[in-house]
């Protein structure tokens, strides 16, 4: 029962449902505890005076009019009862969106994606039925069971409830033992269904992949393992589900041949009439519901038990990135400034070291280097998607960790190295950061980006659905949509992490001198592989090994005759090749 006291928060903020539902199955208890009564009092009439139509009439009436308000009853209590149970499930999926989306990217690669969706679902919707059936179950036999329990004692035998009941107190042993074992037999099958979610998710993203390397029988072996071992964990809680309603009629069976052996005694003796014992065996039956309902009741709440305490687990972990209590307002026409002694993943080696820089505001960077350089890392630590490890990063004077985090990220526009589309039109993502931007902004962004000729050629133009992942577009489609998307934003600072690879060197020059025109006023840092796509670059860093090697402009850097300058020869030789081949 410890689930439904760790759902107490809930319970409480919807007492006035519950509390009416409470009393509404009260009245509905006692509404069905009238019938075997009636029965028996009927029978007993009409033995001792013989059937009669003026006898029967009355109770037929009584019993039409106990029907409809039963049903009635019933209507109204389901609706408020498990209109509660759907917000409950409401309330956790929004608190497990929510909590993902604040959480740092080191929580998603402790956590597949597989894992989290069967959080959101398969686990919600246990808890869910334990806010609801499990409510029902643990109220409705209390009530019922123990009305029932005190008219078979008090109006006809106690002695012959207590013979009747004897089979309960077995039932009860094996309920208590079924529990345990469902408990954890379903975190099992939780599991096994997470990890059947992760493969089929990451098969179904990479099934061009899968296509290009001919292994989909590979795939459709591990996919059918997983799938057999989620059978088999979901198979070993049918088995254990299995054991209670056998038990259950057993039981049951066992309480109706002591009553209906104990009952005939009585008669015989004249204790009792054949209609009290009709009614008594009338309200046996009807704690063949209280009965089933706390066996079942054992395998909703361990059934709940189980998930509530995955989800629980999820939300107590904490984002290693975390807005201060104390946020400062925050000023992003000042420079960005990096003083960093050490940065690293773990107790690995690190990824950036030794690294002082201050870039002004209104400043076009260029941030070039060899792959694994550090590149990526560094605008990763601008967005605060890492924190250094030794060291700090500020926006004038403001310490990044002091900023509010979302204020701190809208000062940037970001595109990354992988642009990710969702399954919208291509002007529903590139408005994605202003959706209520108008048509003719979108459109200049698309300009901007030397996208908005090849958006106008699809029959649909900027209303195109690009699919899921934007698999409808080529990577140099993806990478300007994504770049329009971020023009658009209008933020202070640009930040382009390798976003004009998919495109050819005159795209590329043409996206870069729109740039120049478009961003005047605003920051811009842009990593490439390319050295032409920082020559008009104010500012070039060169990071090797996590190390700021080289830096200057354009021509500075050429005379140093370094790594810049032997690779930039390099690529204007390769690119002279494959323009006169």
């Amino acid at each position: 029962m410890s689930v439904l006291l760790r759902l107490a928060w809930f319970f409480k903020a919807e007492w006035r449902r519950y509390l009416v539902t409470v009393l509404l199955l009260g009245l509905v208890a006692g509404m069905q505890a009238i019938p075997p009564a009636l029965i028996g009092h009927s029978i007993d009439r009409i033995v001792q005076g013989g059937p009669s139509l003026s006898i029967l009439l009355p109770y037929l009436g009584l019993f039409a009019l106990l029907g409809v308000g039963i049903y009635g009853l019933r209507f109204v209590w389901r609706v408020l009862l498990y209109g509660s149970a759907y917000k409950l499930a409401y309330l956790l999926r929004s608190r497990l969106f929510t909590h993902f989306c604040h959480m740092s990217p080191a929580f998603f690669q402790q956590h597949r994606t597989g894992d989290l969706m069967a959080h959101a679902t398969n686990d919600i919707q246990a808890v869910e039925q334990t806010a609801g059936d499990g409510v029902l179950t643990l109220v409705d036999s209390l009530l019922m069971g123990g009305l029932v329990l005190f008219i078979m004692c008090s109006r006809y035998s106690w002695s012959l409830t207590l013979l009747a009941l004897l089979p309960l107190p077995v039932m009860a042993l094996c309920m208590h033992r079924f529990g345990n074992q469902i408990h954890h037999a379903y975190r099992h099958a939780q599991a096994a269904f997470g990890q059947l979610n992760n493969q089929t998710q990451e098969a179904l993203s990479g099934i061009r992949v899968l296509k290009a390397f001919a292994v989909e029988p590979l795939a459709q072996q591990r996919f059918a393992d997983l799938a057999r071992d989620a059978g088999a964990a979901n198979l070993a809680v049918a088995r254990i589900d299995a054991k209670f309603e056998p038990v259950i009629y057993l039981c049951i069976g066992a309480s109706y041949l002591l009553a209906v052996g104990g009952g005939g005694w009585l008669v015989h003796r004249g204790e009792l009439s054949i209609g009290q014992l009709t009614s008594f065996s009338l309200y046996l039956g009807q704690l063949i519901w209280p009965m089933f309902a706390l066996a079942w009741l054992f395998n909703i709440i361990e059934r709940g038990s189980a998930a509530y305490g995955r989800i629980e687990a999820i939300l107590a972990e904490q984002s290693l990135i975390r807005s201060p209590a104390d946020a400062e307002p925050l000023d992003s026409a000042t420079p960005l400034s990096v003083n960093l002694r050490r940065h690293a993943r773990g107790e690995g080696p690190p990824i950036l070291q030794d690294l002082r820089l201050t870039i002004q505001a209104g400043e076009l960077v260029g941030i070039v280097g060899r792959t694994g350089a550090g590149k990526s890392s560094l605008l990763n630590l601008l967005l605060r998607l890492e924190d250094p490890s030794d060291g700090e990063l500020r926006l004038g004077t403001q310490p990044l960790p002091r900023l509010q985090l979302q204020s701190l990220r809208r000062a940037f526009a970001y595109v990354p190295q992988e642009p990710f589309l969702f399954s919208m039109s291509i002007a529903d993502n590139i408005a994605l950061g202003r959706p209520d931007a108008a048509r003719t902004d979108i459109e200049q962004a698309a300009r901007s980006a030397c996208i908005h000729d090849d958006i106008m050629a699809f029959p649909k133009g900027y209303q195109t659905q690009v699919g899921e992942s934007g698999i409808t577009l080529s990577g140099g489609q993806k990478q300007r949509i994504a770049i329009a998307r971020a023009l658009l934003l209008q933020a202070p600072i640009l930040l382009l992490d390798d976003a004009l690879s998919a495109v050819d060197a005159r795209t590329e020059q043409a996206i870069l001198m729109h740039l120049r025109d478009a961003l005047k006023e605003r920051t811009v840092l842009v990593v490439s592989h390319r050295m032409s796509a920082v020559e008009l670059a104010g500012q070039i860093l060169v990071l090797d090994k996590g190390r700021l090697i080289e830096q200057g402009r354009h021509a500075e850097l050429l005379a140093q005759d370094g790594w810049y300058a032997r690779m930039w020869r390099y690529q204007r030789l390769e690119q002279g090749w494959e323009t006169s081949a």
